[in-house]
Parts: C-alpha cells; structure tokens; sequence
C-alpha cells in the first residue's frame, strides 16, 4: 500500500503541470484515499465512482491529503454523464403519464425555465419538461404559473424565466440594484433617475385601475430596433426589474401583464426575510451546481447570470464549506467544481429533442466541452448565412449530441414540418429512425397529425 500511495504522490508531484495543482490519477483514487485513513467498503474498493464520491465529502478528507493539493479527476465521460443526471437525464423511461408533481419536481430540479417570445415551433419554457418527461398537458403548466400561484412566478433568472417561488427572496438583491438603475438594460437606467416620474405615474395607475400591458398604454415607440419598444413598456420593464409591479400572466400574442406583487405573489413568500445579498447569491451558486452536477465557475455564474464579481466569494464559500469540491475534468482547461451529491448514474438510454433555450446547450461553451457539439443560434443570421437553420433542436441519443434538426409547426396544416437536418459524423447509424420517433411523438404532443420532410430537409 505505501508503496502505490509513494507512487501516486511521486507521479502527481513530478509530472509536467499546465495547472497549479496536482490532480490524483483515475485509476489510483482509491490507493490515495485509504493510504491515508479513508477505508472504502470492500464492495467499493477498486470502483472509481465510490471512491470519487467519498473524495468529495470534504469534510472527510484528513490534512495530510489537503496539503498534498490533490484534486480528483474525472474523465471527459463521467462529467457528461454526471451533468445529465443532474439535469433529469437519468436512462428511466418517461412516464406513462405527467401529473402538476411530476412538473413541480422536474422544475425544481432545473431551478427555473428560460422563457422566450419565438413561437416558429412551440414556446421555448414548454419545452424542457416534454424533452424529459414526455407529453404532458401544457395547460397545466399554464395553471401552475399563473397569479397567486404557490409555485412559480416570472422573473429575471437565466434571462426572463419561469422560477420556483422560494426564489423570490433570493433575487431581491437584483431587484434592489435595478431600483438604483444597476444591472438593467442602458434603456431602462432613466427610469431610476431623470424619468422616475414617468414609471410612478404608470405604478400609481396600477394601484388604482390594476392589472396593465404596455398596448394597454398610448404613446409613441421606438422608430427602429429589434424589440421597438414603447416608452410606457420601457418604463414597465424598469418597474418589473425592481421588483416594484410582478407579472401576473401573459397574453395570448406573450405580452406581459403587469399588476402590484402583492396582488400577484403569495402573502406567505413577501413576507419572508430578505436574505443578505452574499448569502442569496451564494444559495444561487449552489443551486446552479446541483442543477449542472458538475460546472466550471463561468458555468456556474452563466446560470442565473452573475457577474464574476458577485460569483467570486460565493464559490469560494462553497468550497470551504464542501458543498463544491475542486475536480479535474480531463479535456478541460478550466478548473471544475463538482457537487457534493453529484452522481454519474447509469449511462443515459434514451433521446430526446432539445429547445435552443434547454439549461443542457443554452450555455454554448458548455455544450461543447461536454458534448464536443458545436452549437450556436442561428435565429437573427440572415437567412442566407444560417449553416443549420432558424430554429434549430440538438437532438440528444444515449448521452451524446448526434444530430440537430430546424423544425416549423404548420398550425394551419397540422404538419410538423422538418426544414434541414444535419446528423454528426460520429452519430450511429440509428440516429435518423430515432429522430424521427421523437418528432412523430412532439407532434402528438402539440396537437399536429403528420411530419412532413422538406426536399431540403437531407435525410
């Protein structure tokens, strides 16, 4: 045994670094571990996945293993599989059939739903639970999200998201900077200051004629831009940034309706205790690392998108605290954190196809560190330049990217309609059949009776 312990440490002490640290070699985990005090049962012995998860209890860990500096490591094959267990990748068969707790809890894994106006194939929140859980009745989420409702509220998460209400106190630090005129959009910051007057006008029309929409609101728009914002919607935004007005639903056309928080949020969620900022944001970290298993600090920061700044101590907090543990992921030029109940699980079995705005891919460096699949939206390229299509969806097979395809729902046809499909060069030569079983099944799913494959489509 001092033998292989003297070895390990030799290699890993003596070995040409790109790194500052020294990290323990896969095969050797177990050697280090009970070399120095840790014995694994005898079931585990010589397994890499026990001996990695009892590394990562850190507060099981001796000295004598600290001062070595020794991270464990992992292959390029457990962190992927690790982070889509994480995110509800875990190879069981889709349910028979998806109740609102099925949707709760899948939601709660994720820790909130992208929310997004592009509407070309199906509403980009609707999507996440049907790649995990199968069909399910979208009117249910609608239920479960609209006003007063004990479980989600919309707010700025990962973009405008569906969140699960316990987050609420965790964001009012953003909420607080907003009314300052911090963290917002450059055309929204007058709103906190030399327009203020104009937002209090529209909060006090709230308060006495309720709920409102920026159409609800006469005046003039932006001449030109992407979004063509009125200045009543820009002064609304403000106000919903700062927590000052909620939303309360959306319309059909997903405008957002606008009314006052305690009109719209549970009188039991505004009335719990504002948590100190560096507190809120270190629970924020440590949802984003349970919900992507095991994540570099950008990824962890890109979640519900903190600055480096405001990520930096509270990664480090996590750390001292074992809730991260430091690892190394092959392949990786970035150090990697790893959560304490982070589990590779068994080896994903299924396929599912992925909305551009998944939490799997929305992070494009990410997806290609994990996955070696190369993604980018495409959505405001020109047509012309586009090298996959407008709306483009990864198509994930027994835990790997092997084929993306551009999709349309012909509402009025009742077609689902396949654009372009492009299939890896490494994918299996099943790819395609599959595909297709998943299109057929979400054009069930959204009420379309055929799939229809364009002559450009490529397969």
């Amino acid at each position: 045994m001092l033998s292989g312990i003297c070895r390990v440490i030799v290699d890993a002490v003596t070995a040409p670094q790109s790194a500052s640290r020294n990290y323990i070699p896969r095969a050797d985990t177990s050697i280090v571990l009970e070399a120095l005090g840790i014995r694994l049962p005898s079931r585990d012995r010589g397994k890499r996945p026990a001996a990695l998860r009892i590394a990562t209890q850190a507060r099981h860990v001796p000295p004598a293993l600290r001062r070595l500096d020794l991270i464990p490591e992992l292959s390029d094959l457990e962190a992927r599989r690790i982070a889509l267990m994480a995110q509800g990748f875990d190879s069981r068969r889709r349910p028979p059939a998806v109740g609102a707790a099925a949707m709760r809890r899948e939601i709660g894994r994720l820790g909130l739903l992208q929310i997004d106006s592009v509407n070309v194939l199906v509403r980009a929140h609707y999507m996440p639970l049907f790649s995990r859980l199968g069909p399910y009745d979208r009117g249910a989420l609608d239920t479960l999200a609209i006003a007063q409702s004990e479980c989600f509220f919309e707010y700025w998460g990962h973009e405008a998201s569906l969140l699960p209400i316990g987050l609420h106190p965790l964001l009012r630090w953003r909420m607080e900077r907003a009314r300052g005129g911090r963290g917002v959009w450059s055309r929204l910051e007058p709103f906190a200051g030399a327009r203020r007057a104009e937002a209090d006008a529209l909060l006090t029309r709230i308060e006495s004629g309720g709920p409102l929409a920026a159409s609800d609101v006469s005046g003039p728009k932006a001449s030109k831009g992407m979004w063509n914002w009125s200045d009543a919607k820009h002064a609304l935004e403000w106000l919903f940034w700062a927590g000052l007005v909620a939303s309360t639903h959306r319309r059909g056309s997903f405008e957002r309706v606008y009314d006052l928080p305690e009109r719209v949020l549970p009188r039991a969620t505004l009335a719990r205790p504002t948590p100190d900022p560096v507190d809120a944001r270190r629970e924020l970290v440590a949802r984003s690392a349970a919900a992507l298993g095991v994540a570099t600090a950008n990824d962890l920061r890109d979640y519900y998108r903190l600055s480096p700044a405001d990520a930096r101590l509270p990664i480090e907090q996590l750390v001292e605290a074992g809730v991260l543990v430091p690892v190394h992921v092959r392949g990786w030029q970035q150090q990697a954190y790893l959560h304490k109940d982070a589990r590779p699980g068994r080896r994903h079995a299924g396929a599912a196809l992925l909305s551009p705005f998944d939490s799997v891919v929305w992070h494009r460096q990410r997806t290609e560190r994990l996955f070696g699949f190369r993604y980018r939206s495409e959505i405001y390229t020109p047509a012309h330049k586009r090298e996959h299509g407008y709306y483009v969806l990864p198509f994930l097979m027994d835990g790997a990217l092997v084929a993306r395809v551009d999709l349309k729902a012909d509402r009025r046809a009742g077609a689902l309609i396949v654009l372009r499909a492009h299939r890896e060069p490494s994918a299996p030569a099943a790819t395609m059949e599959r595909m297709l079983a998943e299109l057929r099944l979400m054009a069930s799913w959204l009420g379309l009776s055929d799939v229809v494959i364009s002559s450009t489509a490529g397969l």
